[in-house]
């Protein structure tokens, strides 16, 4: 709607300052005679925009200019609230600020969208982390979150899981992720590509003086995306042939309950002959027991004789019970 695109230019110019006619025409998926038209539209409405022409010209708001949110739709309010998450934002230390901005907003409102704004945070609420996941405590974290947006050297003692477990480090953060309740960073620890580290494993942590630059080709959307397809590559790099009796498939969860319901074969006496991916042989001796007798394993072998060996340490034991 022309409407809510004549609104768009206007928060363009204000957070972006100049911008040509074509890049607003990229930006809104129009052409620039239609961007020219919205131009005038606003001229016409008293909007103190003006352009300048040249090689370097543009369109840009008179300085000090600002626009309420009148424009936003019902939909565009409603996620805005929904969108709000005091968690994470505490967690920064940008608990009070978001509480000011969501103040801001909606006053700016419209009444009637304020009202839809207000029914949002009345009725949803979310919360990211799991049921059995306890929360982890990220003391640092500010401080790494304005090491991040401050291009500032971090000098950590950190905690890995492998010999030395402490190691000291020299890190430059490019970016903080939020995943699944839990904070990354994704930093550089010198010559190399950038890697994944979670924060809550930060034990000492000193900011450097001295500031980097991140590579001008990085971005952190792209490289969590490429880095969650790695680790789930990784994850499941084996794979077991079992049998498993009628139901038994919809008691699995995740990459195996796909490869039983999608690649499984029927066999004559009703039991799914399938081949399932595996994370590691003690994990899947964990996760297979779970069925108890409604699944046989086949292969590998070591799994298939690891399972044998605890189903008959379990048979002693109740049988010896009243």
């Amino acid at each position: 709607m022309k409407s809510s695109r004549l609104v768009s230019i206007l928060l363009l110019l204000q957070t972006r300052g100049l911008m040509t006619a074509a890049q607003l025409a990229a930006e809104l998926e129009v052409s620039v005679r239609t961007v020219y038209r919205d131009i005038d539209a606003l001229h016409a409405a008293g909007v103190p925009l003006y352009g300048d022409s040249g090689h370097a010209g543009g369109y840009r708001l008179l300085d000090g200019y600002r626009t309420r949110l009148t424009g936003l739709t019902t939909d565009e309010a409603e996620a805005l609230f929904l969108a709000g998450a005091p968690g994470p934002a505490a967690d920064l230390g940008l608990g009070p600020v978001l509480a000011a901005a969501q103040l801001k907003v909606r006053a700016a409102l419209p009444a009637e969208l304020r009202a839809h704004a207000d029914r949002i945070s009345a009725r949803f609420h979310l919360d990211a982390p799991g049921w059995y996941a306890d929360e982890d405590a990220v003391p640092h974290l500010p401080a790494v979150a304005a090491a991040v947006w401050d291009r500032r050297v971090l000098h950590v003692v950190y905690r890995r899981w492998r010999e030395p477990t402490d190691v000291e480090r020299r890190w430059e953060p490019y970016g903080l992720v939020l995943k699944a309740g839990r904070w990354y960073v994704v930093a550089s620890a010198g010559s190399g590509a950038p890697r994944t580290y979670r924060v809550d494993q930060i034990l000492r942590l000193h900011t450097g003086d001295d500031e980097f630059d991140p590579p001008e080709t990085f971005d952190l959307a792209a490289y969590w995306q490429a880095y969650q397809a790695d680790f789930h590559r990784r994850l499941h790099a084996g794979e077991a042939l079992v049998r498993l009796a009628p139901g038994a498939a919809d008691r699995l969860t995740g990459p195996a309950a796909r490869a039983a319901h999608t690649t499984g074969t029927p066999e004559p006496d009703g039991w799914t002959l399938a081949r399932l991916p595996i994370e590691s042989l003690d994990r899947a001796h964990d996760d297979f027991l779970r069925l108890g007798a409604d699944i046989e394993v086949i292969e590998p072998l070591d799994l298939r004789r690891r399972i044998a060996t605890t189903a008959a340490a379990l048979g002693r034991l109740y049988a010896g019970g009243g």
